[in-house]
């Protein structure tokens, strides 16, 4: 696996692949890897005949006070974890490869990005679209692997592709679970032996709320109750529990088409979220 760091090395490399008419299927990510990083970089493998894995934690999607400088980081690690799942490169670039000098650009995104992480996070899903949009680009991607994990930023990336008419397609992973049911998350790290096992009341409140919105409950009760369980687990604060239609994130009263229902919580500084599909 080459570790290129430069743009100009990366069309080089990039250009090379195209000439031979192949593909490239590329797995944006910040590093830290994990299981469900690797299960993209496998989904990748399936539908291109070269992969491009990026580590990149992007500034623009994090606010002032939130965990940019200490977000975990192994590069040497997540090397040895990408050479072994078959990835044929990694782009690991410094912020000024990403944004030079005279950059300019923001995007400001509405639709999908409105409401849940966009009201707790507002800052996050411009520069979500962002840094996928210049990745794109620099990496001659013909298609994008994402979890589906951040369901909301799934939705957001398609509206990105969709609205400005990039040429490549966003394809989709299941969340990745520890067998106790907690989605797998670089975060994770933060949590210390307590709070991981009490984590696991997140998936938890989700499937309760699940199940009683298939027996008609309305979203407004069955999130109210998952909220509740939460609490009574310990989670300090409940950002949101809601229900959202799965084809273009509208808000539904009850579960009358396929839906996501998405959450939100903090366990002592330590912000978790989940969601699934119902």
């Amino acid at each position: 696996m080459r570790v290129i760091r430069d743009a100009v090395a990366l069309r080089a490399a990039t250009q090379g692949w195209k000439a031979q008419g192949e593909r490239i299927a590329l797995v944006p990510t910040m590093g830290y890897l994990h299981a469900g990083h690797l299960a993209l970089v496998a989904r990748a493998r399936e539908v291109a005949p070269r992969v491009i894995a990026t580590i990149f934690v992007n500034p623009t999607q994090f606010a002032p006070h939130e965990d940019l400088g200490r977000y975990p980081r192994d590069e040497v690690g997540d090397i040895a974890k990408l050479e072994a799942a078959g990835c044929d490169l990694l782009f690991a670039p410094d912020v000024a490869t990403v944004y030079p000098p005279g950059f300019a650009t923001r995007i400001t995104m509405m639709g999908p990005a409105e409401g849940l992480e966009g009201t707790h996070r507002p800052q996050m899903f411009g520069g979500v679209a962002l840094v996928c949009t210049r990745l794109f680009g620099l990496c001659a991607a013909d298609v994008a692997v994402f979890g589906e994990k951040d369901w909301q930023q799934v939705m957001v990336v398609r509206q990105v592709v969709q609205d400005l008419a990039l040429p490549l397609t966003i394809e989709t992973v299941p969340t990745i679970r520890a067998e106790d049911g907690l989605a797998l998350s670089s975060r994770n790290a933060y949590l210390d032996a307590e709070a991981r096992q009490r984590a696991t009341a997140l998936h938890a409140a989700l499937q309760h709320a699940a199940a009683r919105l298939r027996v008609g409950a309305p979203a407004e009760a069955a999130c109210g109750e998952a909220e509740a369980r939460l609490r009574e687990a310990g989670f300090r604060q409940v950002d949101y529990v809601a229900l959202r239609r799965a084809e273009d994130f509208a808000e539904m009263a009850r579960l009358d088409a396929p839906g996501r229902l998405l959450g939100a919580a903090w366990l002592g500084q330590v912000r978790l979220i989940d969601n699934i599909p119902v």
